[in-house]
């Protein structure tokens, strides 16, 4: 599994949302991702990533896009997924 698949999984798992619906999601652009549902994300993508987020990084991850702008200052790349 890619980086990339995980990410997006762990996004549509905590807020139930399909792949295609990711792209331009922000915090608090839609019920579930409240302040609960952002502790959850961060609590999740800590675990898949074993990493820690610095208190600034979790206030800045406001966005689907902005999340992989985040995880990447912490060594973890995007590659997309390769097309069988």
């Amino acid at each position: 599994m890619t980086n990339l698949e995980r990410y997006n999984n762990i996004f549509m798992n905590v807020f139930r949302k399909k792949e295609e619906e990711l792209k331009g999601l922000k915090y608090r652009g839609f019920d579930l991702w409240d302040s609960i549902g952002h502790m959850d994300l961060v609590a999740e993508l800590e675990e898949a990533f074993e990493i820690r987020l610095e208190t600034s990084d979790m206030l800045d991850l406001t966005s689907y896009e902005k999340g992989m702008e985040v995880l990447e200052e912490y060594g973890v790349i995007f590659e997309e997924a390769k097309k069988a």
